[in-house]
């Protein structure tokens, strides 16, 4: 049958992340015992006082369209949360809410992108970041960034992929996949080099409140000159434990929420009424449990960083946010474990699986295979158990 596909369409690649997910999710359901390392969400369940309102919303019949852009008194929280904990001035007309960060994402870079419009990207990278930017016409260009450099770019990277093309740069700090954080003389840099050449910067800080060292900062706080070319994309996944209500938000100059509000009434519309409503609790309520789980994290990061380190074969640095770890398995790739042969972190990653039940996600989905990724968004003993398992996998490298 010839079936002829959107080319746009066919060139966009399929998230590793939720490949190898659900290939352990199968192994699990047909009664295998998985550890997986994989999970881009904490395992907490979200807090009670946020669970209630939802409860409320739904029992009250607060279930209908709600303004596309968002209800005003989440946009209020919003604007009240940034002031307070970032140093930004928003009004409720700055202030878009949509269904998740990624589709805030999305809608910034829909909003921004003419075809052929060039995207600074680091590398490694969220998987989704390129393919979203191919979505909306533009081309992602990436900077190759070093481990010893905390997998940070820098102005002189910047200044060697800049083009008249060059549009937007994409800011993750904490970063997804690296944990890296940017720096304030850092962000200070980078700020000064978008002002000087009027690019937009996208400054994705889902992760900011799981900060371990250092603290994070915003890079729209220094001026107004890089506060209206930054959209501050933020949500409610990370922090409070609700990736399944689908809440994310973008802080921008008004002309580009605009933009974004006509691209998301013709796509998706509102985001969910219910989880408006208790997202307005969870940001204007009580923030111990943020507190907690960050504790949880920490311990648990600092435990699968040197434990990884002990590891022969293996070696990590230590992340400052989010909660993932990037393994370099450099010493791993080109040999021979458990007569496979790995070439590749998909190699590897495959081998974890089918040999030790443990599932990883390889670094070629974050565009650098000289990696795995373990999120330790899960319990200590899945953590301790999982990496035994790992080691015992690769102990008879050759």
């Amino acid at each position: 049958m010839d079936i002829n596909l959107s080319q746009k369409g066919l060139k966009i690649s399929p998230s590793v992340t939720l490949d190898i997910t659900a290939k352990a999710k199968a192994m699990k359901a047909e009664g295998i015992d998985v550890i997986s390392f994989g999970a881009g969400e904490p395992d907490f369940n979200t807090p009670e006082n946020i669970r209630k309102e939802g409860i409320r919303a739904i029992e009250e019949g607060l279930t209908r369209y709600t303004s596309t852009s968002g209800i005003i008194e989440l946009k209020k929280a919003i604007c009240k949360k940034l002031k307070k904990e970032n140093n930004l001035n928003y009004s409720p007309n700055n202030i878009i809410v949509s269904s998740g960060a990624k589709h805030s994402i999305y809608n910034a870079l829909m909003a921004i992108i003419n075809p052929g419009d060039e995207v600074i990207v680091a590398l490694p990278y969220w998987v989704s970041y390129p393919e979203m930017i191919k979505i909306a016409g533009g081309q992602p260009v990436y900077i190759q960034t070093e481990e010893e450099n905390n997998f940070k770019f820098t102005i002189s990277d910047l200044n060697r992929v800049l083009t008249n093309k060059t549009k937007a740069i994409i800011l993750n700090s904490p970063s997804n996949p690296t944990g890296s954080i940017y720096e304030e003389k850092e962000l200070k840099e980078i700020a000064s080099w978008a002002v000087k050449n009027n690019i937009f910067v996208i400054s994705d800080e889902i992760y900011e409140k799981l900060v371990y060292d250092g603290k994070h900062i915003s890079i729209a706080s220094f001026n107004e000159d890089i506060k209206n070319l930054t959209i501050v994309i933020n949500g409610m996944s990370k922090a409070y434990a609700m990736t399944g209500w689908r809440i994310g938000y973008a802080a921008a100059h008004e002309d580009i929420i605009k933009v974004m509000g006509n691209i998301q009434s013709h796509t998706t519309s509102n985001p969910c009424s219910i989880s408006q409503y208790a997202s307005v609790a969870g940001l204007l309520g009580d923030q111990e449990g943020i507190e907690e789980m960050k504790n949880h994290f920490m311990k648990r990061r600092d435990y699968m960083a040197n434990t990884i380190n002990s590891i022969k074969g293996l070696s990590c640095r230590k992340p400052k946010g989010a909660f993932y770890i990037m393994v370099n398995i450099t010493n791993i790739k080109g040999k021979n474990i458990e007569n496979t042969k790995i070439d590749s972190s998909l190699d590897f990653a495959k081998l974890l699986l089918d040999k030790g039940k443990v599932a990883v996600i390889p670094g070629i989905g974050f565009g650098d295979d000289d990696y795995i990724r373990l999120s330790y968004a899960t319990s200590m003993e899945n953590i301790e158990k999982g990496l035994e398992r790992i080691r015992d996998v690769i102990k008879n490298v050759n």
